[in-house]
């Protein structure tokens, strides 16, 4: 009978170890899982850019017959339409080249004959300069329509813009004009001689709605410092750029009618070579730079030390060089990208990330290059009359390891940066995706954290496990036990609604109570000890001494919370949060890393305890009894012996307890600001890349650059943990060989 049991005991032993092994797979299997999905959406963040040659077809006869001034693409790649210099617009069909209407450009100017040149102006509008000196401008819609029985048609249509309608001039050379938001509109001209001529028409209403209009205009007299060889004007008329042949880029001020005034005036090429392309890049802040000698540079206003608030044009980046002249430079619709074209070559590079995205080298090189309004199409035309349409897949243009780990000098910067600012309000935002900032907080949140629960939670642990009596352990640990049961969002919101204001009100009692309290604890200790040991209170407090120094603290903490006004008044001029900023230029932020120190150090206090006491508690007695035995106090066996006995154990405590702290989201994500700054000041806030994931995925669009990068940051976290967790278990195996317990 006795063999049946013991023979049931060994196959249910190796049932529950074939289990456990199993158990043991499947939780590595499903680890391992979980880092290749959230891998998976994070990788197309590094894949290449592409151009796929959609179509490809020869004009018409009757077409290609006169010259073209422009080119143009539908975002599906099923039609195209080029503008001639009659004024004409040919809509084409991209899959056989055939013509589906030609459209003239309305409101034609009285004597017009041809147009001289037409400038994009973005949003599907031309500006038109004419033979005789006059302007319009006119908008071009094409789309595609997909017919029930499977052709495709084309729909389109040009309308004029009114408000962009300037009179007849002589002697134009080049010609731009840009609308005035609610005022009218402004034209620059390039007059025979170098001469520029800004001419303002505003429109004024009165109270009853009645119009009056002004026309001013002015000519730029300044000497320039070489023949004007490129210009570029901004989309609200506020800024004329110009390049030399001597490679000096100047830059002014034309918003003031009447009142031309040069802002910069500085070289742009270090070899002096001609600029030969100037464009804005999207959001008018940068201007793009390209000269003879094929290098490409952008810059954009910087303050200058000693300059007040002004700001002087700075180069910012410097993108790869592209082998002949820069004879063109086009601006993405959609981000910071650009394309140039020089002698063959057509070459993509984003601004911000410094990379070159793509290099097309079309079969004959184009004359006329041009992006569909979303940017995905990229239509040439050539010497010959063909053209090319390329589909353009870019995904995510600004991301680069240098985006996400490195300084970047972002527009609107003084200088290089770590920032963290992934929406803005309007569309030409410059997206700041570096994780520097979510990494410094994460381990700046969990290193104050651990600082202030580690050092509580193991004091507490020893003394439970060999000082305090049985009888109160058995009710101190379960209660601390249960504080780890308390939700991560209670914590949190107490710790942002509650214990943030209180602290605000009160933060000298803090940093006085963290002197004051410990002082009168080793006051009372140094007392008590001189107390006779078999004093009858000695007796009465053995096992419940921290019951006895509560009223200790109390009493501590009110004679901090006395002694903060006096300090306030005396040291800090009535008021420390001011003085904080006016003497060290510290910002006091009510949700700052004490708040976060004292919440996530509360939620992790438990844990620590609680696996520590337990590793202390299993130190064989006879190794306690033995240091007794030998005279050792209490305090020197607690210290010399269980615990370098139990260190193994209570190792692994404090890793659980830090890899608790670094992957909390909650409590970091109520009890601070979110704010992405790198500084290790006390009164600040901080993101984490958890809290930052929660704040930022609901408002991720699918598999856009936010959303991977969110998924990038998860794999960092996992990453880093599994590293931290690694080399603890390391280590504690060298502790568990060297005390040879654990």
């Amino acid at each position: 009978m006795a063999q049946f049991f013991i023979d049931k005991s060994r196959r249910n032993d190796r049932i529950a170890e074939v289990l456990i092994r199993i158990g043991g797979v499947l939780v590595i299997v499903s680890v391992v899982w979980i880092l290749v999905m959230i891998s998976r959406v994070a990788l197309p963040l590094f894949y290449p850019a592409s151009a796929r040659i959609a179509a490809t077809f020869r004009l018409p006869a009757a077409i290609s017959a006169g010259r073209v001034l422009a080119v143009g693409a539908e975002e599906n790649q099923k039609g195209a339409f080029i503008l001639d210099e009659s004024g004409t617009f040919h809509f084409l069909k991209v899959a056989d080249g055939s013509l589906s209407a030609s459209i003239r450009v309305p409101s034609t100017p009285t004597g017009a004959a041809r147009i001289v040149s037409a400038e994009y102006i973005g949003k599907s509008a031309y500006n038109l300069l004419w033979d005789t000196g006059a302007i319009t401008s006119v908008t071009v819609a094409l789309a595609s329509v997909k017919d029930p029985d499977g052709t495709v048609s084309l729909t389109h249509e040009v309308t004029a813009q009114e408000e962009l309608s300037f009179a007849a001039s002589n002697g134009i050379v080049q010609s731009f004009a840009r609308p005035i938001e609610g005022k009218g509109a402004v034209r620059i001209d390039r007059l025979a001689g170098d001469r520029l001529r800004i001419n303002h028409q505003l429109i004024e209403k009165d109270l009853l709605g009645n119009e009056k209009r002004s026309d001013t205009g002015a000519e730029i007299t300044d000497p320039l410092p070489g023949r004007i060889s490129a210009l570029a004007v901004d989309s609200k008329g506020h800024y004329l750029y110009l390049g030399t042949d001597t490679g000096w880029l100047q830059r002014w001020d034309i918003s003031e009618p009447g009142q031309n005034r040069l802002l910069d005036s500085l070289p742009a090429s270090e070899e002096h070579k001609a600029i030969t392309s100037l464009t804005l890049v999207l959001g008018d802040v940068s201007i793009a730079v390209g000269d003879a000698g094929g290098r490409l540079t952008t810059w954009f206003p910087v303050k200058v030390a000693g300059s007040g608030d002004d700001r002087r044009l700075t180069r910012i980046h410097t993108l790869r060089s592209t082998i002949g002249p820069v004879s063109r430079i086009i601006s993405s619709p959609r981000d910071k990208t650009l394309f140039t074209l020089d002698a063959g070559e057509i070459h993509v590079d984003h601004m911000t990330s410094e990379r070159n995205l793509l290099t097309i080298k079309p079969a004959v090189p184009a004359t006329h290059v041009a992006l569909s309004p979303k940017g995905n199409t990229l239509s040439a035309l050539d010497n010959n009359g063909g053209v090319t349409i390329w589909k353009m897949d870019i995904p995510h243009p600004e991301i680069s390891f240098g985006t996400l780990f490195g300084k970047v000098w972002y527009e609107g910067y003084d200088r290089p940066e770590y920032a963290w600012q992934s929406s803005a309000a309007n569309d030409d935002f410059e997206p700041k995706l570096s994780l520097v900032p979510l990494v410094f907080g994460t381990i700046k949140a969990t290193l104050f954290a651990m600082l202030f629960a580690v050092p509580l939670a193991l004091l507490a642990a020893l003394y439970t496990s060999q000082f305090m009596s049985p009888k109160l352990k058995g009710r101190v640990k379960p209660v601390v036990e249960i504080m780890a049961a308390i939700p991560s969002v209670v914590i949190g919101f107490l710790a942002g609604l509650w214990l943030a204001p209180l602290i605000d009100k009160s933060v000298l009692t803090v940093f006085l109570s963290i002197v004051i309290v410990p002082l009168m604890l080793l006051f009372t200790i140094f007392f008590w000890k001189r107390i006779r040991t078999a004093s009858l209170l000695q007796k009465v407090t053995r096992g419940h001494e921290f019951i006895a120094m509560i009223p200790v603290v109390i009493l501590g903490i009110y004679c901090a919370f006395l002694l903060s006004g006096l300090a306030e008044i005396h040291l800090f001029a009535g008021d420390f949060k001011q003085w904080l900023f006016s003497t060290l230029g510290v910002r006091y932020d009510q949700r700052n890393s004490i708040i976060i120190a004292i919440a996530l150090g509360f939620a992790v206090i438990p844990i620590i305890f609680t696996i520590a006491e337990d590793a202390i508690s299993n130190v064989p007695r006879n190794l306690t009894a033995a240091s007794l035995a030998l005279g050792a106090s209490r305090w020197q066996t607690a210290w010399r012996v269980v615990l370098p006995s139990a260190l193994p154990g209570v190792f692994s405590a404090v890793m659980i307890g830090f890899g608790r702290a670094i992957g909390e989201t909650m409590i970091v994500l109520m009890a601070t600001g979110n704010t992405p700054i790198m500084s290790w000041s006390l009164f600040n806030g901080l993101r984490s890349l958890s809290a930052n994931i929660a704040v930022e995925i609901p408002e991720a669009p699918l598999d856009g650059s936010l959303y991977r990068v969110l998924f990038l940051s998860a794999v960092l976290l996992f990453i880093f943990t599994f590293i931290i967790n690694s080399g603890a278990e390391g280590l504690r195996q060298r502790f568990r060989k060297k005390y040879g317990r654990y």
